[in-house]
């Protein structure tokens, strides 16, 4: 896996990420990435993709988590 940010393009329903919320710091090495699966993608942001979790919280999308 990459370091790559993805597109909003490459992203859909259903795919897991981890994503930052947008008032949290990026580059902080003590921010808890949360990990959630794709409701909605908003589109393309400078900081990352931005989505909305199935769980509701909506931040911008750091990495796609691999399936095991």
């Amino acid at each position: 896996m990459s370091n790559e940010r993805p597109t909003a393009e490459e992203l859909r329903q259903g795919i897991t990420v981890e994503i930052v919320q947008g008032d949290q710091d990026v580059q902080s090495e003590d921010r808890e990435p949360i990990v959630g699966e794709i409701g909605t993608v908003y589109g393309d942001d400078p900081k990352g993709p931005e989505v909305e979790l199935k769980s509701g919280v909506v931040g911008h999308v750091q990495s796609v988590v691999a399936d095991e």
